[in-house]
């Protein structure tokens, strides 16, 4: 277990790639008539900062203060950036106005958890000379308030190599650890940063060494080391975790954090902020990867570009290393697990219902819920309570039946009983953040509990419902009545 830090006395520059990343998010439900490509149709938009804006935002989603220095150009997109940096108070923004260039802005186009298409609008060739001279002059006015610098190179045309040789260059003479996330392939380019974060595919890119095994891993960042003139560097391998190697100590390996993967987008920034965060608060540096290798995993877990809060990485750390293999529960052991994954920032659904016989009906039903939250919660009627509302001869199944083949479905996360004839005192006690029902139920304000998790911030979804399946009918065809 480990006592995570304040980090409201740290401050980390970011210098790089500021993006917008904007999301449109909807559903499919038929293919065009007009090209067999799928047809979504908008349900809501939003936007998030992105790139080394994401860094930023990750830096003080963890109670840091960060200053973020990049180009904007002179478009909605800019003033987007801009507006999203004033709501954020431990953000402050060194932007330079980039004359005749756009803001860099990627758009996901998004059915459930699925992303269709990305449409990128971006330049990418180096900044000229006067937007290097703004972007170096900001730096250099930010520099004494840092405790650390990160560079975050998309590949977007700030970090060019006369910025980055005399950023390092700066940070350096001021004894400022410079953290670097690189996008090229000659590492040369980022020489004498103390720590250089590639990923597998980057880092076998610029050394010609896979990094399918540990001993890969190891010669792969030796070769770095020695191209980049590095103190160390942390080599991010995806599924199989972090590699550390330093100069001047054994290497480390740290088995990958990720519970769940959802989407990968921003995990590296999330990683770079909280490494970043922590060498900041005075931790050692394997420390540093540890916590940061926990953050990652978080992160990974939720939709689109995503931070990860101080309570968020806190619960992560003080729980067990992985959840509870049990998923059907009682009312109060739900509740724990809810609020441990709300404080993780997960999105939670609930669901309801007799779910007497499983038909495909109901696991279109599940997965579908499934693939809009990031835990799905299904509560099924007690056998008292099924009678009730179907009659003497129901359910088919028992309760403890029907919540063990629940449990067994993928898309149910946990599984409970409720005894009354409505699921409202399950729904209040563990406010979940998505409600669904069948759209067969009618309106959103019919579905019961739909007042208390809308008042809460949540959302209530009615989803499609597959007409010719129920239960009532599969009894019926058994017995020979249709």
């Amino acid at each position: 277990m480990t006592t995570l830090a304040n980090f409201s006395a740290c401050c980390v520059l970011v210098l790089g790639d500021i993006m917008l990343d904007r999301y449109v998010l909807g559903e499919v439900r038929r293919i065009s008539p007009e090209a067999p490509i799928p047809v979504l149709r908008g349900l809501r938009r939003h936007a998030v900062l992105g790139g080394a804006g994401n860094v930023a935002k990750n830096i003080s989603a963890l109670g840091a203060r960060a200053i973020l220095v990049g180009l904007i150009g002179d478009d909605q997109a800019g003033r987007e950036v801009a507006e999203a940096v004033a709501d954020d108070a431990l953000i402050t923004m060194r932007g330079v106005l980039a004359e005749g260039r756009p803001t860099t802005v990627k758009t996901r186009f998004m059915s459930g958890s699925h992303q269709l298409l990305r449409f990128d609008e971006e330049v990418t060739h180096p900044a000229d000379v006067v937007a290097t001279a703004g972007l170096i002059a900001a730096f250099a006015e930010a520099l004494p308030q840092a405790d650390v610098v990160v560079l975050s190179d998309y590949a977007k045309g700030v970090l060019s190599d006369a910025v980055l040789a005399r950023a390092i260059e700066l940070a350096r003479a001021a004894g400022k650890p410079v953290i670097a996330d690189p996008k090229r392939s000659d590492f040369s380019a980022y020489s004498r940063v103390t720590v250089l974060t590639p990923n597998e595919l980057e880092v076998t890119a610029a050394t010609g060494i896979a990094t399918s095994d540990n001993d890969g891993a190891v010669a792969a960042g030796q070769a770095a080391l020695e191209a980049s003139g590095a103190d160390a560097v942390l080599v991010t391998r995806s599924e199989k975790g972090l590699t550390l190697v330093r100069r001047d100590a054994p290497p480390v390996h740290l088995p990958t954090e990720a519970r769940e993967v959802s989407d990968v987008s921003g995990a590296g920034d999330t990683l770079i902020a909280s490494f970043a965060v922590m060498l900041a608060a005075g931790a050692e540096m394997a420390e540093a990867a540890r916590i940061a290798n926990v953050a990652a995993g978080l992160s990974v877990a939720k939709q689109g570009t995503a931070t990860v809060s101080h309570a968020e990485l806190a619960s992560a750390l003080s729980e067990p290393a992985s959840e509870p293999d049990e998923k059907f529960v009682g009312l109060e052991e739900a509740a724990r697990r809810v609020a441990l994954w709300r404080a993780r920032g997960l999105r939670v659904g609930f669901t309801n219902g007799c779910f007497d016989l499983i038909h495909p009906g109901h696991v279109r039903l599940l997965s579908r819920a499934r693939a809009k939250c990031d835990r799905l919660v299904v509560a099924l009627n007690t056998d008292a309570s099924v009678k009730r509302l179907k009659g003497p001869q129901r359910p088919v199944q028992n309760e403890v039946a029907r919540a063990t083949v629940m449990a067994g479905m993928a898309a149910a996360d946990l599984v409970l009983l409720f005894d009354e004839d409505t699921p409202l005192a399950v729904i209040t006690r563990l406010l979940p953040n998505m409600l669904f029902k069948g759209a067969d139920w009618g309106t959103i304000e019919q579905v019961v509990g739909h007042d208390v998790v809308l008042a809460h911030g949540g959302e209530v979804a009615l989803l499609q419902f597959e007409e010719g399946h129920s239960t009532t009918n599969i009894i019926a065809r058994s017995q020979g009545t249709v």
